[in-house]
């Protein structure tokens, strides 16, 4: 079998999941490449990586002597690739078997993307073997279902299609100029699809399931700061200055931009409240009449959270067992 995707892992200080993500890209036989960004760890990162090679001559490492955040990590990986497809895979996450035979069966695409099954990092060695053996049933997702896959509401747990780590052609990235946005630490996987799709790119999803994510709490993408969210509204708005969109796509952006500003505002006045006094925080609000209704409903929200029950989990994330998927999945697609 031909081996064609390079599968890219940005890392910072990952020495502990590192050679799991590592040994399960080289186990996929269409991987050409996996490269590793070490991306200015503090642990021995990048020897835990080299520890887990199987002198194929596949894995390379490259190493940043300071942070650069995982987007200009994998803008680093992708330059230094020469495989036709490349791939995401995040540093405490692993690739299951078949994945890529899956994803490569498909055709008509340049981003496809499989289901994600998330467990806890004491049942990843055993994920495996309780995954569903879910058909395919191939579907095409356009500019306006992905925005909306990443519009949250409070209290809903949603299948956040940004979260999918697609196969991506290297054609499609470089014929339209795209990479990863280097200002952003946190959305910056949406930010590049949005943008794909804004340049009309085919992505397919497949329900069946070849990513595990691993939750753990001290995840790196399970915290953020108040400026990530900043530069994140303002990525929509470079999105929505593109001309070409329709009116329901531009809608559906700024719907999103509002979402995401309106997290930012509340988290900026709660910083001021936190850190310069509540006085310097109400100022802020008095002059900034744009802002209040994010800032006083998100702490209405706040305070009344314990008077509402915990909405119940859908379907796009849930499973069989100790396992949940990211995408529903279709009625009698179990096979």
């Amino acid at each position: 079998m031909s081996r064609e995707v390079c599968v890219i892992i940005a890392a910072k200080n990952a020495a502990q999941t590192i050679g799991r993500a590592v040994s399960s890209a080289l186990l996929q036989p269409e991987a050409n490449e996996v490269i590793v960004v070490d991306d200015g760890s503090s642990d021995d990162t990048a020897g835990a990586a080299r520890a887990a090679d199987d002198v194929t001559g596949r894995l390379h490492i490259l190493r940043f002597d300071q942070n650069r955040g995982p987007a200009a990590a994998r803008n680093a990986a992708i330059e230094a690739s020469r495989s036709p497809i490349v791939g995401v895979l995040d540093a405490d996450d692993f690739l299951l078997p078949g994945r890529f035979a899956r994803m490569l069966a498909e055709s008509d695409w340049d981003f496809i993307a499989d289901n994600i099954v998330f467990v806890d990092e004491a049942r990843a060695g055993q994920a495996q073997l309780e995954i569903a053996d879910i058909a395919p049933q191939p579907r095409l997702l356009d500019l306006k279902g992905f925005i909306e896959g990443n519009i949250s509401r409070r209290g809903v747990q949603r299948g956040e299609v940004g979260f999918l780590k697609p196969l991506i052609r290297r054609t499609f990235l470089d014929s339209h100029g795209l990479r990863y946005h280097e200002q952003l630490r946190l959305g910056e996987d949406y930010d590049l699809y949005a943008r794909a799709l804004a340049h009309g790119a085919r992505y397919k999803i497949i329900h069946s399931c070849g990513y595990g994510a691993v939750v753990r709490g001290n995840s790196l993408s399970s915290s953020h700061r108040t400026e990530d969210l900043r530069r994140l509204y303002e990525a929509d708005r470079a999105i929505l200055a593109r001309p070409g969109l329709s009116p329901e796509e531009r809608a559906l952006i700024e719907k999103h931009e509002r979402h995401i500003r309106a997290r930012y505002e509340l988290r900026h006045f709660l910083d001021l409240k936190n850190h310069d006094g509540k006085g310097r925080a109400l100022v802020y609000a008095l002059t900034h009449p744009g802002a209040l209704p994010a800032i006083v409903g998100g702490i209405l929200l706040d305070k009344t959270d314990r008077f509402r029950r915990p909405a119940a989990a859908p379907a796009a994330l849930g499973g069989t067992g100790a396992v949940r998927y990211l995408l529903a999945s279709p009625t009698g697609s179990l096979r």
